[in-house]
């Protein structure tokens, strides 16, 4: 494909995506239906994709429109490229650029220049103060990729060295001793021995930190109650050298661990109605995804104030629920993917403030202008024995 044939594509799934697909379904289907597309022309046209829909509306800004055309006309003048190069019109590229195309469009101001909707811009004003514009900056932006080594398999130093002979240059992050973040070539990762032989996962450096910050010990029983993929729990169970329990409402979630365990190394077992009691419980628990939107940027357009609300009273239930498995002098980790206080620490309070019986030990918070994703852990404990 030429470059104006893969900004047409860009363009034509934008299209689907604004009328309701998700993301990765309209371009998982796109793929499907265009088999004269390499590997290479895939990967660009999800870039172009993710790149406009983390910047959706100052690129409808500038490009006069919020259809995919009009979308890919402002990311162009966006980034300084030259729209006829890429609207000519010949093979697979978009028609040329009409007069009023090329008059039309303004520059981006207010919540548009941030790239938010209005009564986003407005919550992250009044809930995050003097973070709030860098954090709204940093959403704007690719996020990087990092890698958590297995402590179980290899030293960082030794997987650092597998992946350069791999072709993939890594370096440390301050974050989390176990995370490399990838300088080059992250799309050859995942089919890299040090991967495929266990030696390293792909994990974000702040979702490292959340793992980092739990008080775990060689021989806990330990329950990651919402564990979707399995990432913090391979993780747990690396620190612990030993077994960790799986579950998540949605077992489908957790289809793929055993294989990602057996590939680790770890210990994972998955329970459908954990029993008993336990000396730590994680509930990594469903929230906004907002300190993640640089992956999954779609979310920042559809998340509503109702389903803000929504979510907090399944965050809580989910908390009263873990609490109940968690032993006299046990631990109980909250964590979200979240940049909201609503999500974070209003809920931490709430739960407190219910019950005179448990302390907070200590809680962290992890922004994306920092270089990471955004995520927040509190560690709470009954009586503050811990």
């Amino acid at each position: 494909m030429t470059p104006a044939a893969r900004w047409a594509a860009a363009a034509e799934n934008l299209d689907r995506i604004r009328g309701g697909t998700p993301a990765e379904k309209a371009l998982i289907n796109w793929a499907r239906a265009s088999r004269f597309a390499g590997s290479k022309d895939r990967a660009a046209v999800r870039d172009h994709v993710f790149d406009i829909l983390r910047c959706l509306r100052s690129a409808a800004a500038l490009g006069g429109g919020d259809d995919g055309r009009r979308m890919v006309l402002g990311r162009l003048r966006q980034t300084g490229i030259d729209p006829d190069i890429i609207f000519t019109g010949q093979g697979y590229a978009m028609a040329p650029l009409t007069e009023a195309e090329r008059h039309g469009g303004h520059a981006p101001s207010g919540a548009e220049s941030r790239d938010l909707p209005d009564w986003l811009d407005a919550h992250f004003a009044r809930t995050l103060g003097a973070e709030a514009a860098p954090v709204a900056e940093a959403l704007r932006h690719r996020a990087a990729v990092f890698l958590r080594v297995n402590t179980a398999k290899a030293t960082p130093e030794t997987a650092r060295l597998a992946l350069e002979d791999a072709g993939i240059e890594t370096a440390p992050h301050d974050l989390s001793p176990t995370a490399l973040e990838v300088l080059s070539n992250p799309r050859r990762v995942q089919q890299s021995p040090p991967f495929l032989n266990g030696l390293v996962e792909l994990q974000d450096a702040a979702s490292q930190a959340v793992v980092d910050a739990l008080p775990l010990e060689q021989g806990m029983r330990v329950l990651d109650y919402c564990a979707g993929g399995g990432g913090k729990a391979l993780a747990m169970a690396a620190r612990l050298h030993g077994p960790v329990e799986a579950h998540d409402i949605d077992r489908g979630r957790m289809a793929d661990l055993p294989a990602r365990a057996e590939r680790a190394g770890a210990a994972i077992t998955r329970v459908d109605a954990p029993r008993g009691t336990y000396d730590l419980v994680l509930c990594d628990v469903p929230c906004s995804g907002s300190g993640a939107w640089r992956r999954s940027p779609e979310g920042k357009w559809r998340l509503t104030p109702e389903g803000l609300a929504e979510l907090q009273q399944r965050q809580a239930s989910i908390l009263d629920a873990a609490a109940a498995l968690v032993g006299q002098n046990g631990v109980l980790a909250y964590a979200t993917c979240s940049v909201l206080p609503d999500e974070n620490d209003h809920q931490i309070d709430a739960f407190l403030a219910a019950r005179s019986d448990w302390v907070c030990l200590k809680q962290h918070r992890f922004l994306p202008h920092q270089g990471n994703d955004g995520f927040f852990v509190a560690i709470l404990a009954r009586g503050g024995t811990q």
